[in-house]
């Protein structure tokens, strides 16, 4: 098996055997922390433009079972783990890690404390990282390159392109009556977001990231939702508008992940960069107004600023148990909910899934 190199931007090099797509890639290195649901975090769209080391130390051993794919593809730009296993066992596999990884073009490196690694990155904080199999690279030309890079243009890449209109039924959902419309902003939405709408009786259209508020707010949803997708929040300068329109329109808005920075930057907030971020499917939040607490899935590298909250726009919703971090937002002067976490994730708990029926309960 070729060798491969995995070479941090702080000149950490890290050398381990190569798996997936035979090619090199510079990237964001990041780490989650989940103990199942590879295959989930793959085709997570909010991991494009992010290598992502998988904490737990066995990843395949029950292989690729398509019909989990949270979208269309594989989104991240790599993948690192410690230990391969190549021979899945599992009544629903499909398929081997080694080969989606080849199919989906992502390059990765297997063999590697990650252990270590993820130490590194929660010491010094999040940084760039290069995947190569290049046993004669040059640390003196490789490290300008890693500060250099920077995550720009990922929500274009991974938003549909045109509108789609899906009915109760499709994606694996129930077939149910219809009761409701739903506009769903796609800024790199994952399947089940889709699914847990169309299972409490939505129809669903879902509009792209260049999405004209006006052409939304015309269409007379009953409710619109912004999704989660990838990177900086502040960069989506265009999509921030539209989203301020859609805020002054009085339709019930539930928002998630990006969406949630989204709406909170179009009310004057700012957001910013968390050291390491949060990714995994063990992050305990707690709803201030009943004070309990839910065990969510999250992925994600920025935050909500709390201080740049004015209060009378919008209060916060739940917190992160850990760090106090803002993860939901209630808008006082709108019918607007909004929370940093993934209340659909099939990657892990279920928990707060039911705050999609508090945003049915919003539409009525």
């Amino acid at each position: 098996m070729k060798k491969a190199f995995l070479i941090l931007e702080d000149g950490t090099v890290f050398e381990g055997k190569s798996m997936g797509a035979d090619k090199e890639i510079i990237s964001e290195i990041v780490f989650n922390t989940s103990m199942t649901g590879y295959l989930e975090v793959l085709t997570d769209p909010s991991y494009a433009g992010q290598a992502v080391t998988m904490t737990y130390p066995l990843i395949g051993n029950y292989g690729i079972c398509y019909s989990d794919m949270e979208s269309r593809k594989g989104w991240p730009d790599g993948f690192i783990v410690r230990e391969l296993s190549r021979m899945p066992s599992n009544f629903r596999s499909e398929d081997t890690i080694q080969h989606f990884l080849e199919e989906n073009d992502i390059p990765g490196i297997y063999g590697i404390d990650t252990r270590a690694l993820t130490k590194i990155l929660r010491e010094k904080g999040t940084m760039n990282g290069m995947i190569t199999t290049n046993e004669a690279y040059n640390l003196d030309e490789i490290l300008p390159k890693l500060k250099e890079y920077t995550v720009t243009g990922v929500v274009k890449k991974v938003s549909c392109t045109e509108k789609e209109v899906y009915q109760p039924g499709d994606i694996g959902s129930e077939k149910v009556p219809v009761e409701r419309k739903v506009a769903v902003i796609d800024v790199g939405t994952k399947k089940n977001i889709i699914r847990c709408l169309l299972n409490r009786n939505c129809e669903v259209t879902v509009y792209p990231q260049d999405f004209d508020a006006k052409e939304v707010i015309a269409s007379k949803p009953d409710g619109i939702m912004i999704t989660n997708g990838p990177g900086d929040p502040a960069e989506c300068v265009e999509v921030i508008a539209q989203v301020k329109e859609l805020a002054q329109s009085g339709i019930p808005i539930f928002a998630i992940c990006l969406g949630h920075q989204l709406m909170a930057l179009a009310h004057d907030a700012k957001t910013y960069k968390m050291k390491y971020g949060h990714r995994g499917a063990n992050h305990p939040v707690k709803n201030l107004e009943t004070g309990k607490v839910y065990i969510s899935s999250q992925n994600h590298g920025y935050v909500v600023d709390a201080d740049s909250l004015d209060q009378t726009v919008a209060k916060p919703w739940f917190i992160n148990v850990n760090d106090k971090t803002v993860e939901g937002l209630i808008y006082m002067n709108e019918p607007i909910k909004t929370v940093q976490f993934h209340p659909e994730a099939n990657a892990g708990p279920k928990d707060s899934e039911l705050l999609f029926d508090e945003f049915m309960k919003m539409m009525q």
